[in-house]
């Protein structure tokens, strides 16, 4: 004899409270219980009484995803010397020797001559 469930109403989802939860999970853990077998008897999936089971063996949550929190300064120091050698437009290419950097759509131009400390710095914005 097969058995018929009707759901009426609004709620779709069957609820389980925290006793019959722990019966399952209990029944799961006993030697030879058979996973399948026992969702099957309870009207559930197998992956429900295994999200359970870790939930009631390990009931500490897992380290939260979200924003992480930002501290905006007011006045924010330089990250290069400053100088002042005129910057170049965008479009246009260097005249002379130069290392051209491409990253993620920025374009980073630093002449051929320019100061190692320059060139490691640059590298490094485009790192992050």
């Amino acid at each position: 004899m097969s058995q018929v469930t009707i759901i009426s109403g609004l709620e779709r989802r069957r609820t389980w409270s925290d006793d019959e939860k722990l019966a399952l999970v209990e029944a799961s853990m006993e030697p030879g219980a058979n996973v399948a077998d026992l969702a099957r008897r309870a009207d559930c999936r197998p992956s429900q009484i295994y999200r359970w089971r870790r939930e009631l063996l390990d009931p500490t949550p897992s380290a939260p995803t979200g924003f992480a929190p930002v501290i905006v300064e007011k006045e924010v120091p330089p990250a290069l010397p400053s100088s002042s050698a005129p910057v170049a437009p965008v479009g246009t290419e260097p005249s002379c020797a130069a290392i051209i950097i491409k990253l993620d759509g920025a374009v980073v131009r630093v002449a051929a001559d320019a100061p190692p400390a320059l060139l490691a710095a640059a590298i490094k914005a485009c790192k992050r």
